[in-house]
Parts: structure tokens; C-alpha cells; sequence
């Protein structure tokens, strides 16, 4: 072994929590992607439509169902990933808890940045504030998971 394998460099470690943090942040979507669409199939969703469905058809006009659908799956798990190696790169040390409040902060950027561009008001009341709440309860599932991955896996 090199010294180089040995001892990897600075930017070696943060390319791995990097890659790291970007696969466990699409697992991490994918659970909450499991509560969205059983909320969505049992009737309790109070979204009109899945968030990444809409947010593609805001962004690109009318797009066929299957690419519409394709582009959605793709963009909320390059978002999850995303923001999944921004937090392995930023934290030293990622925790549960500390997971789960990057997980709020995520839902509050979604409600007051993301929801407003689909003309759905803040947080969504301006269609219910049950989004709100549905919305919040996705984000902390998306950030316990991740933080569960992350602290497990003693990402350095």
C-alpha cells in the first residue's frame, strides 16, 4: 500500500463523504418518496400533485406522462443526493439530530422557495396548511434517514 492509499488526502476524504452523503441522500429520498406515494395512493396526500411532478411541469410547460414522470423521479433524486453530500462535506460529524434539523431546513427552503414558484403560496396554504404539515413529516423522514446512513456509516 502507497502512502498515498494510507493516508488519503483532504481532498480524497472530502470526495468520498461527498459520494458517500450523495448515495445515502437518494436512499433517504426514496423513503420519503415511499411515504409521499402511499399518501398520495391512499387519498391523504393533500398536495395536488407530487411536488417533483409538479415542479417539472411549472419548470418545462406540458411534457408527456411518462417523460413528465421519468424527469420528476430524476430531478428528486439528484435533489436528495445533492443536498445528501452537502451535508456529509459540511459536517464533520453528522448525527441523527443533526440530520434531521439540515432535513428542516430543507423542508423550510422547499416552503418558502419552492412552493411559492408553483403558486402555491408559502409552506403551500395557499391551497391548505396541511401541506405544511405533510411536507415537514416527509422532510423529517428524509432527514432521519439520512442521518441514521450517515452517523452508521462514521462518514470522514
Amino acid at each position: 500500500m502507497t502512502e498515498t492509499q494510507a493516508h488519503p488526502t483532504h481532498v480524497e476524504s472530502r470526495t468520498r463523504r461527498a459520494v458517500l452523503g450523495a448515495g445515502w441522500g437518494v436512499v433517504a429520498t426514496l423513503a420519503m418518496s415511499v411515504l409521499m406515494i402511499a399518501g398520495f395512493a391512499t387519498g391523504i396526500a393533500p398536495m395536488p400533485k407530487p411536488i417533483p411532478q409538479a415542479l417539472v411541469v411549472q419548470t418545462l410547460g406540458a411534457v408527456p406522462k411518462p417523460a413528465l414522470m421519468g424527469l420528476a423521479v430524476l430531478a428528486h433524486l439528484a435533489y436528495g443526493a445533492s443536498a445528501g453530500a452537502v451535508l456529509a462535506v459540511a459536517l464533520r460529524r453528522v448525527t441523527v439530530a443533526r440530520a434531521i434539523g439540515y432535513g428542516v431546513m430543507l423542508w423550510a427552503l422547499m416552503g418558502l422557495a419552492w412552493l411559492p414558484y408553483l403558486g402555491w403560496g408559502l409552506f403551500g396554504t395557499g391551497i391548505t396548511a396541511k401541506i405544511a404539515a405533510a411536507t415537514l413529516l416527509l422532510h423529517l423522514v428524509y432527514g432521519t434517514t439520512l442521518g441514521l446512513l450517515l452517523d452508521r456509516g462514521r462518514v470522514r
